[in-house]
C-alpha cells in the first residue's frame, strides 16, 4: 500500500498539470450535469415495514384519491377579544378564506369549520383542515405561499391566524453555517501551517471535492428521488473529512521536507504514510455512512450512500491533487519548524531544541498513566449518566420555537380543542376478511372509546366498496408524550383480538403513528448497526495496525465518547440544563435519529484521529522505537495536526447550534460534543494512557493471524529502502498502466 501510495504521489507532482485538469474537467462536468439535469422535488418519504406505512398503502389502495400520506395543514382562527368565531363578521372572514385555499392546484379538500364542527366549545378558536394530494415535502412552494396569502388576508379582517401541520416543512438552510466553519477552519489551518498558501490547500481540495459530490447529487436527483437533505448531508460529511484527509498529507510532507528530503520525494513519502493512514481512515467513513442501509428508511439509506460517494472523492483528491498543489506551489511551502515569510520572514524558531506541546502532554501521560486513564474514564462516565433516561422522538410542531407560527397554531389548537388534538390518530379497519363489515367498524368503536387517554373517536367512515373504514380518534395527552405512545399500542393491542373475533385487521396510522413507528424502528436498528459498523472496523484495524488491542481500545473508547455525547443531548434538551445558553426554547424527548446519526458520523471522525495518530507510532514502534517513546513520537508528529482538525469539526458542527430548528440544532450540539470528547478526551488521553500501560503488549497479534493477514504496510516500512530512481521507474509502470 505504501510503496504504490508513495509512486502515486511522487506521478501526481511531477505530472501535476495533468492531474489538475483531470480534476477540473470531472468538477466542470459534474456542474454541466447539474444545471442541465431536471429539477427534483423532496425525496419521498416511506418507511417500509412499519403498521403506519402499511396502513397508507391500504388506504392509496381502498380510497382511491384521498392522498392519505398527503400534506396537511390546520389554519387556525382565533377571534377578537370579547367576540366569537361564530359572529356574523368572523364566520364571512373564515369561509372567504377557506374559499381562497380551496382553489389550489395541489388542494385535495378543505374542511369548514363551520360545517365539520370545528368550533370550541367557548366559540373562540376555529380551524380549516387543508388536505394537499402530495406529501409535505413534495409540496411546491406556490401552494406554501397561496396558504399564507390566504392567512394573511384573515388577519387583515382581524383576527389572530396561525398555520400547523406539516404543510410548511422546510429543510433548514445551512449555507450560513457551512461559512462559518470555513473561516474557522481558515485560521485554524493558517496558525497549525505558518502559512497562507499551505492552508489553502485543504480548503480548497475539500471545496472542489464537495462540489463534484453535490453536483454529482444534484444532477442525479430525479432521476433516483434524492433530496435536498441527501446533498446537505453530503456536504458536511464531504467538507469535514476532505480538510482533514488533506491536512494530514499537507502536514506530513513538512515533516518530511524537515528531514531534508527533495520535494518530490517529501510529497511521495508524504502520500504513501499519511495517504495510507488516509485510505484507510475513509474506509471506516464509508463503512459508517453506508451502513445506515440496515436500518431501512430508503432516505437515510440515499443519504448515506451519498456521502459515502462524496467521502470517496475526499479520499482521491486528497491523494492525487494535493501532491500536485504542492508541485505548483515549490518552495513557497516551508518544511515543518520554519514559517512562511509573510508570517514569519523565514527565521528559523527561537527554541529549535524545545519538545513540543504534544510531546510534553505524551510525555506526562506516559509517566501517570493511571491517573489520566481513570480521570479520562470517570470524565466521560459522569457525562453519559443522564442517558440512561434517554427518550427517543420524532419533533413536531409543539417543539417549534415559539415564533413560529407552526408553534402558535399548535398552542391555539390545545388551548381551544386539548392537547392531544394536535396529534389525532387514524384507525383503518380493513373488514374485507369480516362477514360484517358495518358490526365490526361499530365493535372498533366501542372498544377503544373504553381505552384510557381517549377523548374523542368519531364515527366509521367507509370506502364506497363498503370494505374499509376510517376512525379518527383524539387522545388526551400531547402528541410526543410517553402515554400517547402507550395509547398507541393498547388500540393495537386491541387490535390483535378484535381481528379474531371478527376477522377485520386494525391499523393505526397519522404522523403521530409514523413518528412513534420511525422511532421504535430507529432504535431496534441501533444495535445491528453498531456491530456492523463497530464489527467491520475493527476487523479493517487489525489489518492497518496488525493489533487485536489496539482496534479493541479504539471500539471501546468511540462507544465512551457516544455514550458521554448523548448524556450531554439529554442533559441540555431533555433536562433543560443550560437550555438558555443552547436557546433550547422547549424541551422534550431526543430526536429519535439522533443515536444512530450520531454514531454513524462520529464513528466515521473518530476513526479519522485514531488512524492518524497511533499509525504514527505504530511506524515509530515498527522502526525500532520502544513502547512508550513510540507514544511520545506519536504525538510529536500527530498531536498538533489532530488538535487542529478536531477544532475545525467542532466548529462546523457548533454553526448549527445557531439554527431556529430544535433538530438542526440538536445535531450541531450533540456532533460537536461528540468530536470535543473523542478526540481531547479518548483520543489525546485515553488512548496514549492505554498504550503506555500495554506497552509490547499492545501490539500483539497471534502468529497465525498474522500469517492470514495481508500486508498492507500502512506505517511505510517499505519506503525506507526506496530510493528517487525507484520513485521514477515506479511513475512509468503506473503510467504504462
Amino acid at each position: 500500500m505504501a510503496t504504490f501510495l508513495y509512486k502515486l504521489g511522487r506521478l501526481a507532482f511531477r505530472r501535476r498539470h495533468f492531474v489538475a485538469l483531470i480534476w477540473v474537467a470531472l468538477l466542470t462536468l459534474a456542474g454541466v450535469g447539474a444545471a442541465s439535469a431536471p429539477a427534483a422535488g423532496n425525496t419521498s418519504f416511506s418507511i417500509p415495514g412499519t403498521e403506519a406505512q402499511k396502513a397508507f398503502d391500504l388506504l392509496e389502495q381502498r380510497f382511491p384519491g384521498m392522498s392519505a400520506d398527503g400534506a396537511t395543514a390546520r389554519v387556525v382562527f382565533k377571534a377578537p377579544q370579547g367576540e366569537k368565531m361564530t359572529d356574523a363578521a368572523n364566520k364571512a372572514a373564515v369561509r372567504k378564506t377557506v374559499k381562497e385555499l380551496a382553489g389550489g392546484s395541489e388542494v385535495a379538500s378543505v374542511a369548514d369549520p363551520y360545517t365539520g364542527h370545528a368550533v370550541s366549545r367557548n366559540g373562540t378558536i376555529a380551524y380549516a383542515s387543508v388536505k394537499y394530494k402530495v406529501s409535505g415535502m413534495e409540496l411546491e412552494d406556490s401552494s406554501k405561499d397561496a396558504l399564507k396569502e390566504a392567512a394573511q388576508d384573515a388577519r387583515d379582517a382581524g383576527l389572530t391566524v396561525e398555520i400547523g401541520g406539516d404543510a410548511l416543512t422546510a429543510t433548514p438552510e445551512t449555507g450560513s453555517s457551512e461559512i462559518i466553519g470555513l473561516a474557522v477552519a481558515a485560521v485554524v489551518l493558517v496558525i497549525t501551517f505558518g502559512s497562507l498558501l499551505a492552508a489553502g490547500f485543504p480548503l480548497l481540495t475539500a471545496i472542489i471535492g464537495v462540489g463534484i459530490g453535490v453536483s454529482a447529487i444534484t444532477a442525479l436527483a430525479s432521476a433516483l428521488d434524492l433530496g435536498s437533505t441527501t446533498s446537505t448531508l453530503a456536504s458536511m460529511i464531504g467538507l469535514a473529512v476532505g480538510i482533514d484527509y488533506a491536512l494530514f498529507i499537507v502536514s506530513r510532507y513538512r515533516a518530511e521536507l524537515a528531514e531534508g528530503r527533495e520535494r518530490e520525494d517529501a510529497a511521495g513519502r508524504a502520500v504513501g504514510t499519511a495517504g495510507s493512514a488516509v485510505v484507510f481512515a475513509g474506509l471506516t467513513v464509508v463503512i459508517a455512512l453506508v451502513g445506515l442501509s440496515v436500518v431501512n428508511i430508503p432516505m437515510l439509506t440515499k443519504m448515506g450512500i451519498a456521502a459515502a460517494g462524496t467521502v470517496a472523492i475526499a479520499v482521491l483528491i486528497a491523494l492525487t491533487m494535493i501532491p500536485a498543489l504542492l508541485g505548483y506551489a515549490g518552495r513557497r511551502i516551508k518544511p515543518a519548524g520554519e514559517k512562511s515569510r509573510l508570517l514569519g520572514g523565514g527565521r528559523a524558531p527561537k527554541n529549535p531544541g524545545r519538545p513540543n506541546m504534544g510531546t510534553r502532554w505524551a510525555s506526562f501521560v506516559v509517566r501517570r498513566p493511571v491517573a489520566v486513564l481513570l480521570l479520562g474514564v470517570l470524565g466521560l462516565g459522569a457525562a453519559a449518566v443522564p442517558a440512561a433516561s434517554l427518550e427517543l422522538g420524532l419533533p413536531d410542531d409543539g417543539s417549534q420555537p415559539v415564533s413560529t407560527t407552526q408553534r402558535r397554531a399548535y398552542d391555539l389548537l390545545s388551548e381551544g380543542f386539548g392537547p392531544g388534538f394536535n396529534g389525532p390518530l387514524m384507525i383503518v379497519v380493513d373488514a374485507k376478511g369480516s362477514d360484517d363489515p358495518k358490526a365490526a367498524f361499530t365493535k372498533v368503536g366501542q372498544e377503544i372509546k373504553g381505552l384510557k387517554d381517549v377523548v374523542t373517536v368519531t364515527p366509521a367512515a367507509p370506502n364506497k366498496a363498503g370494505d374499509t373504514a376510517t376512525i379518527t380518534v383524539v387522545p388526551n395527552s400531547k402528541p410526543s408524550s410517553a402515554t400517547t405512545e402507550d395509547l398507541v399500542h393498547a388500540i393495537r393491542d386491541k387490535g390483535t383480538d378484535i381481528a379474531q373475533e371478527t376477522g377485520s385487521t386494525v391499523l393505526v396510522t397519522g404522523s403521530t403513528a409514523m413518528n412513534i413507528d420511525v422511532s421504535q424502528k430507529l432504535n431496534d436498528a441501533l444495535l445491528p448497526y453498531l456491530a456492523l459498523v463497530v464489527g467491520l472496523a475493527f476487523l479493517l484495524l487489525i489489518v492497518v495496525f496488525r493489533s487485536v488491542l489496539v482496534p479493541l481500545k479504539a471500539a471501546l473508547g468511540f462507544l465512551l465518547s457516544v455514550m458521554a455525547a448523548l448524556g450531554a443531548v439529554v442533559a441540555v434538551f431533555q433536562w433543560g440544563w443550560l437550555s438558555g445558553l443552547m436557546n433550547v426554547e422547549e424541551t422534550g424527548p431526543v430526536m429519535s435519529m439522533m443515536p444512530i446519526f450520531m454514531v454513524g458520523v462520529v464513528f466515521g471522525l473518530a476513526m479519522d484521529y485514531e488512524v492518524f495518530l497511533v499509525t504514527r507510532m505504530r511506524e515509530a514502534y515498527v522502526h525500532g522505537e520502544k513502547p512508550s517513546q513510540a507514544v511520545v513520537t506519536g504525538f510529536r508528529h500527530g498531536a498538533r495536526v489532530v488538535t487542529a482538525a478536531a477544532v475545525i469539526m467542532m466548529a462546523v458542527f457548533s454553526g448549527f447550534i445557531g439554527s431556529s430548528e430544535s433538530m438542526v440544532k440538536m445535531i450541531g450540539f450533540g456532533l460537536a460534543i461528540a468530536v470535543f470528547f473523542d478526540a481531547f478526551i479518548v483520543r489525546m488521553a485515553i488512548v496514549p494512557a492505554v498504550l503506555a500501560l500495554l506497552g509490547s503488549r499492545a501490539w500483539w497479534l497471534p502468529k497465525w493471524l498474522d500469517r492470514a493477514l495481508p500486508n498492507v504496510d500502512v506505517e511505510g516500512e517499505g519506503l525506507r529502502t526506496q530510493s528517487p530512481a525507484d520513485g521514477r521507474e515506479g511513475e512509468r509502470e503506473l503510467v504504462r498502466a
